[in-house]
C-alpha cells in the first residue's frame, strides 16, 4: 500500500464536494503535469491512501482522507475542445494524461495548515513541506500519512 497527497483549490473542487458525490467518489481529472501524471499512471493502486489537500486556501491545509478505488485510466478530458483541461495532443487512441478515481473516507474537524505541520517532527522530509514543492500529486511517507491522521484526531 502507498500513499499520496492530492491537491485541490476548494473554489474548484472540495472535500465537501467530494463528500457530496454520489457513493462519495469522483475521477481526478485535469492533472496535466508529466511527473503527477506518471505517479498517477503508474503508481497508484487500488486501496493506497489520499491526504486531500486544499491549496490556494487561507491557509492552504491538509483537510481529509480519501483512498483509490480505480485505477489509472486515460483522463477523457483532454479530447473535450470545451473542457478546460483540453489537449489537442492527447487522443483516445494515444492517451496523454490520465486519472484515477477517488472516495471520500474522512473529513478533518480542523484543516492542518502547513505552519502545523512545519512543526511535526515526523514532517521534516514531507515533500510538502520542501521549498518550491508545487506537484498537485505527490507521494507521502507511511509515517507521514500517520502522523498527520493522528495529528487530525487529537486536534477535533
Amino acid at each position: 500500500m502507498k500513499y499520496w497527497l492530492m491537491k485541490s483549490e476548494p473554489s474548484a473542487y472540495s472535500i465537501a464536494d467530494l463528500e457530496a458525490e454520489p457513493n462519495k467518489t469522483t475521477c481526478w481529472d485535469g492533472v496535466r503535469n508529466y511527473q503527477a501524471r506518471n505517479f498517477m499512471r503508474d503508481d497508484m493502486k487500488l486501496g493506497d491512501g489520499v491526504l486531500f489537500y486544499h491549496s490556494n486556501a487561507n491557509p492552504p491545509a491538509v483537510v481529509g482522507v480519501a483512498e483509490i478505488v480505480r485505477e489509472s485510466y486515460p483522463d477523457h478530458t483532454a479530447w473535450d475542445e470545451s473542457d478546460k483541461h483540453f489537449d489537442p495532443k492527447s487522443t483516445p487512441t494515444n492517451p496523454r494524461w490520465w486519472m484515477v478515481d477517488i472516495r471520500h473516507i474522512d473529513t478533518f474537524a480542523t484543516g492542518i495548515g502547513l505552519d502545523r505541520l512545519r512543526k511535526v517532527a515526523a514532517l521534516k522530509e514531507m515533500e510538502l513541506l520542501r521549498k518550491g514543492s508545487r506537484l498537485s500529486v505527490q507521494p507521502v511517507r507511511k509515517k507521514e500519512f500517520d502522523a498527520i491522521v493522528k495529528l487530525a484526531k487529537k486536534l477535533a
